[in-house]
């Protein structure tokens, strides 16, 4: 036990060393020029730091891609997918990805929009009737100086450009404490077996946050586009991805729940202690609901969402078929939130420093206002979720990188940090 404890603290000496020395590089990993390639020794420290979270017990596992050119280089399995199998994660160990799933949904919708079924600037309303009522809620103090909320018209209707900007003033209610999230708190709106129909009837009978078009405003907008690929579709949500992306692609793991008994036993768990994904309902990924949330109720691995990375690097093609107009494309990588949208932003707005929005995906505008400037390339694509699971496609570097984890309590540690050592890895 000894001799396991000295070799565990030269390890985390070794990463408290290599942290300082990050900390000095860190400037320099913004924006390499193109053309830069990885280090095969330096991205040994990445496995260095993940054997250290595993032996605290941090996490049970993850798994890491990072592909350039179209090519794995570095490709690495760590821990195992759940505590009590301790099964070794492998490409087929099945995740749930939770908002990782807006960028998929919004390519489905990006694919109607490209055969000319769905608009960007159509009215929600035109397609489910009940949004045409919505209000927005103004908080005021009243006589008493208790808070009170006032629902007052919309300056203008909520369209997909507003659902695929998250500016639509449809929120969640499982953070902050406005009353309007309040009222999605209060609202029961995930109780029961409801589909995607019932949900959109839900979330239309609450308030919106604020004016469309006005605030980046983190919430169930996504969801809400998914139904909307029901009605132009004529098809389920996981129908339609299926027959149009998914299985093309060849993402044949990639779904809303695992029903088939021999691949629930891949599905990769958190730690006992860290299964709160704090996203206020409780759900698993092997019990199936009849509601397919395009926002965040889709699991994968990480051979699927290879593919699915490797066509955005491609710019919306692989394996010679094309999945997105070069012009479509182009809208969803563009940030259209930033100077003179019009857009504002607050303490919730997690796209973070130096990135802009751009159509389900966060786009890098900028080094943003931090010193150093966390690393990446101007135009990056990215996401993540509540489970860990982060993506980013750097196309001025023909890189991407999946890392697929469960765990809701570190994923804000673990995530900046592996991207800080990919980044540094790189040597013009």
């Amino acid at each position: 036990m000894n001799g396991r404890r000295a070799a565990r603290s030269l390890v985390s000496g070794a990463l408290l060393t290599l942290a300082a020395l990050s900390a000095a590089r860190a400037e320099d990993a913004f924006d390499r020029p193109a053309g830069a390639h990885f280090s095969p020794q330096k991205l040994e420290r990445i496995g260095d730091y993940f054997r250290d979270q595993i032996a605290n017990g941090k996490i049970p596992g993850a798994v890491l891609l990072i592909s350039q050119h179209g090519k794995p280089v570095y490709h690495r399995f760590f821990g195992v997918q759940d505590a009590v199998s301790n099964k070794p994660m492998t490409d087929e160990t099945i995740f749930r990805i939770f908002s990782m799933t807006k960028p998929i949904t919004s390519v489905a919708a990006m694919m109607l929009i490209d055969e000319g079924r769905l608009k960007l600037d159509d009215p929600v309303a035109k397609y489910i009737p009940s949004f045409a009522k919505l209000k927005v809620g103004v908080e005021r103090k009243a006589e008493n100086g208790e808070k009170a909320l006032d629902l007052v018209p919309v300056d203008r209707p909520i369209t997909v450009f507003d659902l695929m900007t998250q500016t639509s003033g449809i929120t969640y209610g499982f953070y902050g404490g406005s009353m309007v999230r309040k009222a999605y708190a209060g609202a029961r709106i995930y109780d029961g077996d409801f589909d995607n129909a019932e949900f959109a009837e839900r979330i239309a009978k609450l308030p919106l946050q604020e004016q469309p078009g006005t605030l980046w405003d983190y919430g169930h907008s996504t969801d809400i586009l998914g139904r909307i690929i029901e009605i132009v579709s004529g098809k389920s949500l996981l129908q339609f991805e299926k027959e149009k992306l998914l299985d093309p692609l060849g993402m044949t793991d990639t779904a809303f729940y695992v029903t088939d008994p021999a691949k629930q036993k891949r599905i990769a768990l958190p730690a006992p202690a860290d299964h709160d994904f704090r996203v206020g309902f409780e759900s698993s990924a092997d019990v199936a609901m009849k509601w397919e949330s395009g926002g965040g109720g889709m699991v994968t691995t990480l051979a699927d969402f290879a593919r699915f990375s490797q066509m955005l690097l491609n710019g919306g093609s692989l394996d010679g078929r094309q999945y997105l107009s070069p012009k479509t494309f182009e809208m969803m990588a563009t940030d259209h939130i930033g100077p003179n949208s019009g857009v504002q932003r607050d303490y919730f707005y997690f796209p973070g420093d130096g990135f802009g929005f751009g159509l389900g995906l966060g786009v890098r505008t900028d080094p943003g206002n931090a010193k150093p400037s966390p690393p990446g390339s101007l135009g990056e694509l990215k996401w993540d979720g509540a489970s860990g699971c982060y993506f980013v496609v750097d196309r001025k570097q023909d890189m991407f990188f999946v890392l697929l984890e469960q765990t809701p309590s570190e994923r804000q540690k673990i995530q900046p940090t592996v991207k800080r050592m990919i980044y540094e890895a790189m040597e013009n």
